[in-house]
């Protein structure tokens, strides 16, 4: 992604800006375990369902969606996007995985075992982030403002602002609903936000740059992103694009 230097100044702004705020509650990640994971990835969506991990991944004409072995990274199925998209955000209702795309405007359903296409549908803007509460899909789209999605039509029901200390807060990418709670990657930095699903308000953040700097060997890794959550044994995973390794963690607050 190209981003004017307007952009990038506001962003090194946003992050100092969350470093000296003490109204959020600050967290940082401890390491339980690390699993291989395709260093040619680059992870824009990430989910836990069944035991394995679903995964869409970026760049056109390498953008695809697969379903991966937690303990190996061993890639067990795969569906390849047409070289003209750029897979982003991944959600599953039911039995269905729904898939992004950047530019063209364009989601994708999928058959959750068969990784099948299923049928396509249309939205206005860019897809970054996508993640399913149990009632609606949420969307991200590099602005402050979420997306409600109705999960069978996919028209938009609604909308929300991510604020905080009211200051709107954009670059919102990868999403993953954690114990009832929003949970956003900041694009371009190797933070979490986590978000009140019901207003909007930034509650946490969580500062996982020690796996990025934990990272070592001839890879070509950019930030995170990607946040999977197993509801089932509550465990939480942590991946980036291009990165050579999957973390599961925990949280803890920040020392001072």
């Amino acid at each position: 992604m190209n981003v004017p230097l307007l952009m990038v100044v506001a962003g090194i702004a946003c992050m100092a800006w969350f470093a000296g705020a003490i109204a959020a509650p600050q967290y940082q990640v401890q390491i339980v375990s690390a699993y291989p994971h395709d260093p040619k990835a680059f992870t824009q969506g990430l989910l836990f369902a069944h035991g394995e991990l679903y995964e869409s991944t970026g760049q056109k004409g390498h953008s695809t969606l697969r379903r991966v072995e937690v303990e190996t990274g061993r890639i067990l199925a795969e569906h390849a996007l047409d070289d003209r998209y750029f897979g982003e955000g991944l959600a599953m209702v039911d039995d269905r995985l729904i898939q992004l795309t950047w530019k063209s405007g364009t989601g994708f359903v999928y058959g959750r075992k068969s990784l099948k296409k299923l049928r396509s549908f249309r939205y206005s803007g860019e897809g970054w982030g996508l993640t399913y509460d149990g009632q609606r899909l949420i969307m991200s789209d590099g602005t402050a403002v979420l997306r409600f999605l109705n999960p069978d039509s996919f028209k938009q029901t609604g909308s929300l602002t991510v604020t905080h200390l009211g200051k709107p807060i954009s670059q919102l990418n990868e999403l993953e609903m954690v114990n009832g709670e929003l949970w956003a990657n900041l694009w371009r930095y190797n933070l979490i936000l986590r978000i009140n699903p019901e207003n909007g308000h930034v509650t946490g953040v969580v500062d996982a740059s020690s796996l990025r700097k934990s990272l070592t060997g001839p890879y070509k890794i950019d930030v995170l992103n990607g946040i999977a959550y197993d509801a089932e044994n509550k465990r939480l995973f942590l991946t980036g694009k291009w990165w050579p390794t999957l973390f599961q963690v925990k949280i803890q607050p920040r020392g001072k």
